[in-house]
Formats: C-alpha cells, structure tokens, sequence
C-alpha cells in the first residue's frame, strides 16, 4: 500500500513546497488510485459534454504522426515516428500471380513523441510520485503501477482557453509565464467557467512555429503555464490540462535550477494529468467563428501496458 505521508519540505524552493502542501490530493481517491484527478470526470459530467453537440462538425486536435514531428533529440529515445514497410504487395498463399496481395507496415516511435497524454508514472522527484507510490515501481520493464493504461477512455466537456486571442496577439511570446489572470481573462472572453470534470485546452499559438517549419523555435522558448496557475485548476477540479507547446509549462523555467516544477506539482502532487503538442489552430478559428468553447472532448490515450505516456488523436464534436 502508497506510504500516504505529510508533504514535507523538498528543499528545492520555499514557493515550490508551499504549493506541493496546498495542492496535494493524495489519498484523496482512496490509497491505491490510480487515475487521479481523471476520477472529476463523472457520469453527470459526460452527459452534460454530450448535450454541447449541435451540429455535428468533428475537429482533430493531433499532430500527423511523421518524422517531422516535433522531437529534435534533446531527450535520449523520444523520436519522432519512424515509418517502415514490412510488405508491400506480398502475395498471401498459392502461386497465382493475380491472387490477394497485401501491404503492411510498421513504426517505431517516443510515445511522448507527438500528441499525447503523460501518465501519472511520468514524473518523480524527492523519492515521490503521485499519491505515494515508490518509484521503484517503475523500471526498465516499464510502470507496474500508475501506467497510462489506467486512464481508461477520456470523454469530458472540453473548454477551450485562447490565450493568444484573448490577449489581442496570433501567438504569445516565448517563455511568458502564464498566470491567473491570463486564464480568467481566456475564460472570460470565451464566455464559459472551468467546472470540475473539465478538460481544459490552452492555446498560445506556439503551433505556429511548428507548422511554418520552425522545430527549432517551437522548441526552445514557450508560454506557458506558471507556477502561479496550479492553485487555479485545483480550485477548479479540473480533470486534465493540454497546451499546444513541446513543455507544456513555459520554458526556460521561470524559477533558476528548479527545471519543470509545474510537471511535478500537477503529476506528482494532484495527480493532474498532463497533455502537450495539442493542435488547437484549427479549433480556435472554429470557436471564434461559432462563439462555442465548449464542446464534447473525445481523447482515449493508447492504452500501452505499463507505459509512461501514450499518442492520443483527440476529438472535438461541436
């Protein structure tokens, strides 16, 4: 059973563990969960995302899973997807020329690569992950608990913050360190309020770069969340956060020698599930156009065994 101790003091930063105290859900969902705060998402919660569905229009918010995606190496073994074919017109069976033929394929790939959801095994710092799991449970054979499998599908009312729009700008500056007010600002113009359950995309307009063919830039300075935001999607009991940028948070970091400190709060202190390189261009020119931020979200992760992250391809029904 989880070792369900007080937070104490990581010693990293006095502001870091301030909030690691204020936002800790562990034992929350009991001493063995393992969904975290996906467990926001109820039944009531589907069923008023399924009642946003007006005219049918579908939106995929996921990456063409190709080698030009967006990994450039900096972490060993995330690569971009590799392609490969393993039959092309191979005859199956029997020697007749015209006989049924078959073309099958192959691809290796970083499953944090593209479009994807962390686990909850992710992350660990202090000798902790989330809701007080050793972190010997993960090894090279892979999460034997906290794997991504646990998240089962992931069907929610998606909310869409445009920060870019809100903030009169095609796409924030690198390395802004989004806080409260951004977001109630996004939340404002949208018209809508983050409620428990929700799933909640964040667009910066970072994407921009990665489609112009700028890997480079849209890798190496983001807006993103700060550690200022983590207080507000716990107050909001928010099930799931999403940016449209390679860190998620903004980077460089905004604290000196505490690297991701946003990832550790949301993962391994609430248990927040985590999702990064959302295409949301195409969604905002559609929210924009309808005045909907609202809509049903559709976003199962792959469901590997005992893996740390999974592609996703999530789908917005307007």
């Amino acid at each position: 059973m989880p070792d369900l101790q007080p937070v104490g003091d990581s010693g990293l930063n006095e502001r870091f563990d301030q909030l690691a105290k204020a936002v800790n859900n562990w034992g929350r969902w009991g001493p063995d969960d393992q969904h975290g705060t996906l467990n926001f998402i109820t039944d009531d919660v589907v069923r008023r995302a399924a009642a946003l569905v007006r005219d049918g229009k579908v939106i995929s918010l996921a990456l063409p899973r190709s080698e030009d995606g967006p990994q450039l190496g900096f972490v060993r073994g995330r690569s971009n997807p590799e392609h490969r074919m393993i039959a092309v017109h191979e005859l199956m069976g029997g020697d007749d020329v015209d006989g049924v033929r078959f073309n099958d394929d192959a691809v290796s790939m970083g499953l944090q690569a593209a479009t994807h959801w962390d686990g909850l095994s992710h992350v660990s710092y202090a000798g902790r992950m989330w809701n007080g799991v050793d972190p010997a449970e993960v090894d090279e054979a892979g999460a034997h608990r906290l794997g991504v499998e646990n998240y089962g599908p992931l069907v929610s009312r998606g909310v869409l913050l445009d920060l870019a729009r809100a903030a009169a700008v095609d796409r924030l500056e690198g390395g802004l360190a989004l806080t409260r007010a951004h977001l109630e600002t996004a939340e404002e113009m949208a018209g809508v309020r983050v409620e428990a359950g929700d799933i909640v995309l964040l667009r910066t307009g970072q994407m921009q770069l990665l489609q112009a063919g700028d890997k480079l830039g849209y890798a190496i300075s983001t807006a993103g969340p700060s550690m200022e935001t983590v207080e507000w999607f716990h107050e909001r009991s928010v099930a799931a956060v999403a940016t449209d940028n390679l860190s998620f948070e903004v980077y460089p970091g905004e604290v000196d020698g505490l690297a991701l400190p946003v990832h550790m709060l949301h993962i391994v202190e609430m248990g927040l599930v985590q999702g990064q390189n959302f295409d949301l261009e195409t969604l905002a020119a559609a929210c924009a156009a309808d005045g909907r931020y609202e809509f049903l979200l559709v976003a199962a992760p792959e469901p590997f065994r005992a893996a740390c992250g999974a592609p996703v391809v999530p789908v917005v029904i307007k």
